[in-house]
């Protein structure tokens, strides 16, 4: 259990976020009971999005850390990378699963995602994944996210 969040904390939104990711996954893994559903597109998108505020908490805290301590900025960096590497994952992973929209259901639907602004709703996953794979090709060589490895020096 996580405690209640503090008057003085700095971080509730980071502890509340963290929880309901716990939350989450002790609802699908029930030892010995069946997962409600299998995995699917729309849960995979969410996967994503919250990997990608994660990605980003963690390049601004390697940049603040990396001046005044370069060993944990350091650190920071290749959790940053790989990081970015699990992102590539379940963007990888939400492609390979089948879209569940039925042809009866968008005959019938007045929607038309393919006239807003943004592009189809399905494509988000695409749209967030190219701009931060923006920001970690400006800060990140290729070798380094194909393997980016360092040894704990505690």
């Amino acid at each position: 259990m996580t405690s209640p969040t503090r008057p003085n904390d700095a971080h509730p939104y980071l502890r509340a976020a963290s929880a309901g990711v716990r939350h989450h996954t002790r609802a699908l893994v029930q030892p010995g009971v069946a997962p409600a559903k299998p995995v699917d597109r729309v849960h995979l998108d969410v996967l994503h999005a919250h990997l990608t505020a994660l990605h980003q908490l963690l390049d601004r805290l390697a940049e603040t850390a990396r001046p005044p301590h370069p060993a944990a900025g350091r650190h920071l960096t290749t959790a940053h990378t790989r990081l970015w590497q699990a992102t590539t994952e379940i963007h990888s992973a939400f492609h390979l699963l089948p879209s569940h929209t039925a042809p009866e259901s968008t005959q019938t639907n007045e929607c038309h995602p393919e006239r807003l602004p943004d592009g189809p709703p399905v494509l988000t996953i695409c749209q967030r994944h190219l701009t931060a794979g923006h920001v970690i090709r400006r800060k990140t060589t290729p070798t380094d996210l194909r393997s980016h490895t360092t040894a704990c020096v505690r």
